[in-house]
């Protein structure tokens, strides 16, 4: 099937039986022949190849497209023109290339790839539960999650609701971001809040496709985006680093933080440019050296190129 030929693309390739085992026999005795697979499913493809070829596999997350890509691929100039557009229908690169007809390849995506490898791998029989979860978890983006509450209003048990949102996070259609929580006695240590990669999945998932001066979930969408092109250029710059939000009993709160090597970087994300971040001192006191950045549509830019 090789033959002379220098390289193998196996796509979808957790669809394949025992396809660890097979690539290994492949790398092992053709070791001229570079092999490149590739999987929607990452949770399959990932149990499926990790014993087999270990420490013969480079790995690579492929997340929408993101601001920085597309600066390179027009212009920075042009990119923060098309702000409101990402805001509002997102990054998927057949959203990007399909201008006029977003909402369709959106509604497209929506509706049977974006949860078809959880159904066929966990046998989810109750799809409309999950499209629900997904709906709920769309309108709390930016707001603690509450496991029981979201028990309750989908009508599936706590533990089903966990397994679903880690599945969820598998596929890279959302994401979590736990509690910083160290020094203080109120200080919300077990809370969460879930974003998603993609604005306009999330739109998609409300059918809420309005302009943004007709929103009241501007903000929400400027955080989860924000948040989100944080996730991509670290991921692609190789930086590692923690991810938080912080929150008191009394409310107060900053909108992301990021912990690496040893320093603080605490983001503040206002829609409204003119509209100045208070930093609660009861957080500058118990975290003395973070350094503090407010993110606005005027200065945004200047943190993911």
């Amino acid at each position: 099937m090789i033959g002379s030929r220098k390289i193998m693309v196996v796509d979808e390739a957790q669809r394949i039986e025992n396809i660890g085992l097979k690539m290994k026999l492949i790398t092992d005795n053709l070791p001229n022949v570079q092999l490149i697979l590739t999987g929607s499913s990452s949770f399959d493809l990932a149990n499926r190849i990790n014993e087999p070829l270990t420490g013969r596999k480079w790995e690579y997350t492929l997340f929408p497209l993101s601001f920085g890509e597309m600066a390179e691929h027009t212009s920075p100039f042009e990119e923060v023109k098309h702000l409101p557009l990402r805001l509002i229908y997102g990054y998927y690169p057949d959203v990007v290339t399909s201008p006029g007809d977003e909402r369709e390849v959106l509604k497209q995506i929506t509706d049977s790839y974006l949860y078809k490898d959880i159904l066929e791998w966990e046998r989810v029989k109750k799809s409309d539960k999950l499209v629900r979860l997904l709906q709920l978890l769309a309108f709390q983006v930016g707001s603690e999650v509450s496991l029981n509450e979201l028990s309750r209003q989908v009508g599936l048990d706590k533990n089903t609701v966990e397994k679903y949102i880690t599945l969820l996070e598998q596929t890279q259609i959302i994401f979590r971001l736990g509690s910083l929580s160290r020094n203080l006695r109120n200080e919300l240590k077990a809370a969460r809040k879930i974003y998603f990669y993609d604005n306009g999945v999330r739109n998609a998932l409300i059918n809420n496709f309005n302009d943004l001066a007709l929103r009241d979930d501007v903000g929400a969408l400027w955080e989860n985006w924000m948040i989100s092109e944080f996730v991509k250029k670290r991921h692609y710059d190789r930086t590692f680093v923690n991810r938080y939000f912080w929150r008191t009993t009394q409310q107060q709160e900053i909108d992301y933080i990021e912990v690496g090597d040893g320093t603080l970087t605490a983001y503040e994300f206002k829609w409204n440019s003119k509209k100045k971040a208070r930093i609660s001192t009861t957080f500058l006191n118990a975290y003395p050296n973070t350094k503090i950045k407010t993110v606005n549509p005027e200065n945004f830019y200047e943190l993911l190129l």
